[in-house]
């Protein structure tokens, strides 16, 4: 691996564990043995650190959240979107726990965020289409695009909401998973008749692994 690559997933671990407003140039440095001067010879500051790191987050948006092409829907189709979005969560925690003030401080980094959150909105409007046709949901067209948005707005704030509104001062895997049971909870809202039963195996699944994960922690 080159060392400009080894600099941003270092990077991105050690934000993800200590936060990126505690974690400086000099740590990452440290992190992996090199000199300052080597790091700042592949990265200009620790905010053209973040803006490579988007780019990571920017190509996994966009291979985890394709409308599937047409084949039969099976939990399996559906456990793999749901995976996307923990993956994203958990990968990227950190920028979703600091977000407003890690957006605040770049204008071009806001810019490519509102850029890939729109093509998430229209991917995800657009899977959420193709569920209705193949009668997994019972949603009203002129209301995909805002049950779409307000997904997208629950997995976007979970984590921030956890670490306001709640006593824990780090993020699991367990807390992800509980956020994908809430948005399966929507989910379930809009199942149809002959769906809910695949809602309800996805909810068993969701719920046995944060089980598993709270005991693995314990």
């Amino acid at each position: 691996m080159k060392t400009r690559d080894k600099i941003v997933f270092a990077s991105l671990e050690l934000f993800n564990e200590h936060g990126e407003r505690a974690t400086t140039t000099n740590h990452i440095a440290a992190h992996l043995g090199i000199s300052p001067g080597n790091l700042y010879y592949h990265f200009r500051n620790k905010e053209d650190i973040i803006n490579s790191i988007f780019s990571l987050y920017e190509s996994h948006l966009e291979s985890g959240f394709k409308p599937y092409d047409d084949i039969p829907i099976t939990v399996d189709l559906l456990i793999g979107y749901f995976d996307a979005m923990f993956y994203t969560l958990w990968q990227f925690r950190f920028m979703y726990a600091n977000l407003a003030d890690i957006l605040s401080r770049d204008d071009a980094l806001k810019k490519r965020y509102l850029h890939a959150q729109q093509q998430v909105l229209n991917r995800s409007s657009n899977v959420l289409r193709k569920l209705k046709k193949d009668g997994i949901l019972a949603v009203d067209d002129d209301r995909i695009i805002d049950l779409a948005d307000t997904i997208k707005m629950m997995v976007s704030f979970w984590i921030s909401y956890q670490l306001t509104q709640t006593s824990i001062g780090t993020i699991t895997k367990a807390t992800l998973y509980d956020g994908l049971l809430r948005v399966m909870m929507i989910f379930k809202a809009y199942s149809t008749p002959s769906s809910i039963a695949t809602f309800d195996r996805l909810e068993h699944h969701y719920r046995d692994i944060a089980s598993q994960e709270r005991a693995a922690a314990a």
